[in-house]
């Protein structure tokens, strides 16, 4: 079985991905691929340099995320640019590990699952959501600006559209012993469950 989990900036995707995990799912986090496979790649590092320079470079050489963020959460067209020359690698990362283990469960975190059409690579989508209030809340205490949080939180689907999308929807606005209540809960109905077939997703 193969779960993709969205939600939200902010609305505890991590969270609930690591409780499913505690529940002996397999986890994989597409930002920290993006983070620690992606933006350390050489193809996709020459390619920030060509296109920005050494601006979004700390002196050691490494890409600063604050930096890139900077400037493709105020651009669409440098947004689209970074997804492009990440992404593959990110489903490539995904193959690799659904193929190392077929007969294992899965639960991914995809931030994007809806924007980019990704639904066929899961048997099941689950999105977590909560108050626009503790939302909020949330990222101010990551150090996020309200300002910041607003600009990215409008990069993505509206969460209310994500609800309706979403095969299961985790609601998230109290503590952490809730929502992995919730966890357990859907991972004992998905256990009862008749046996998915196997994921249509594909060529990406």
């Amino acid at each position: 079985m193969i779960l993709g989990v969205t939600g939200g900036l902010g609305c505890g995707k991590s969270s609930a991905a690591a409780f499913f995990e505690k529940r002996g799912f397999s986890r994989l986090d597409s930002d920290a691929i993006v983070r620690e496979r992606a933006l350390t790649d050489p193809g996709v590092c020459a390619a920030l340099r060509a296109r920005y320079g050494d601006g979004v470079f700390s002196a050691g050489g490494a890409v600063d995320r604050s930096a890139l963020a900077s400037r493709v959460f105020v651009d669409d067209t440098e947004r689209l640019f970074l997804e492009s020359i990440t992404h593959p690698i990110v489903f490539a990362a995904w193959r690799e590990a659904l193929t190392s283990g077929p007969g294992l469960n899965w639960v991914i975190e995809t931030p994007l699952l809806f924007e980019k059409d990704l639904e066929n690579w899961f048997d099941f989508t689950v999105c977590v959501a909560c108050s626009s209030v503790q939302q909020f809340v949330r990222l101010e205490q990551r150090g996020l600006s309200r300002e910041l949080a607003r600009q990215r939180i409008s990069k993505q689907l509206p969460l209310a559209r994500k609800i309706e999308l979403a095969d299961f929807v985790l609601w998230n606005d109290g503590s952490l012993e809730f929502l992995e209540t919730e966890v357990n809960c859907l991972a004992d109905a998905l256990a009862q469950a008749a046996p998915p077939q196997p994921p249509r997703g594909a060529s990406y």
